[in-house]
């Protein structure tokens, strides 16, 4: 009973701390970063990261020229990556250390509101990284288009559809057009675009408020670099 106590507090005081953290940031003034990152498996403690790819948008337009995109070298096994995402191990033995790409991306990790589809396997992905190259304990905002969707899919059903919350299926839903599937630079152009379309779906425009998703659970918090007890 007081295990439980304790947890219900401190889940209200993550809560009322993210309200802090999300006052005065609306859609027209909060710089958004899509992430995507392709993965050895989707076992978020032992995966390991084959492709990292990111993209800046703000008030509904993203930006092509912060796109970023590195394949990582990395020995680890492969299991079906090299099926899903064609990353086989001489392509990944062409690409940068996970160092590389994540110098580039730390700077941005704060002043930005992250953007995922399925924001807990991708950031238990980075916070694995982190862990493993000792980078610095960065506490992170983001939100989850996987997330808002399951929110409205959940006013139509009580045990959702299979694949009916996949990045793609979310997209069609939406009347976004077809791109291309599991490349990481593609997925988080798709991501963020989802978003933005996902606004105009819950009603928001550009002077609304980022805290009026927080109803959703799709806004949430995330400390990178250190053990998780979730």
């Amino acid at each position: 009973m007081i295990l439980q106590w304790l947890k219900r507090q401190l889940t209200l005081a993550a809560g009322s701390s993210l309200t802090k953290q999300l006052s005065g940031r609306y859609i027209n003034n909060t710089d958004l970063l899509a992430i995507d990152v392709e993965l050895t498996s989707l076992d978020a403690k032992a995966t390991d990261i084959t492709s990292i790819g990111w993209v800046a948008g703000k008030g509904g337009q993203l930006s092509l020229s912060s796109c970023e995109y590195f394949v990582i070298n990395t020995s680890a096994a492969l299991g079906q990556s090299p099926v899903i995402h064609g990353l086989t191990h001489d392509i990944l033995a062409q690409g940068k250390p996970l160092a590389v790409s994540l110098d580039k991306l730390m700077p941005l990790l704060q002043s930005s509101v992250l953007v995922f589809h399925n924001a807990s396997l991708d950031l238990a992905a980075l916070n694995k990284a982190f862990i493993e190259l000792s980078l610095p304990v960065i506490d992170v905002i983001y939100i989850d288009t996987l997330k808002l969707a399951v929110y409205q899919l959940s006013k139509q059903h009580q045990v959702l559809p299979t694949n009916s919350a996949t990045l793609t299926v979310c997209r069609q839903r939406l009347d976004l057009p077809s791109c291309p599937e599991h490349n990481a630079l593609d997925d988080a152009l798709a991501t963020i675009q989802l978003l933005f379309a996902q606004f105009e779906q819950f009603g928001l425009d550009q002077t609304s408020p980022l805290s009026q998703l927080l109803h959703t659970k799709a806004l949430g918090k995330y400390r990178l670099g250190e053990t998780q007890d979730r």
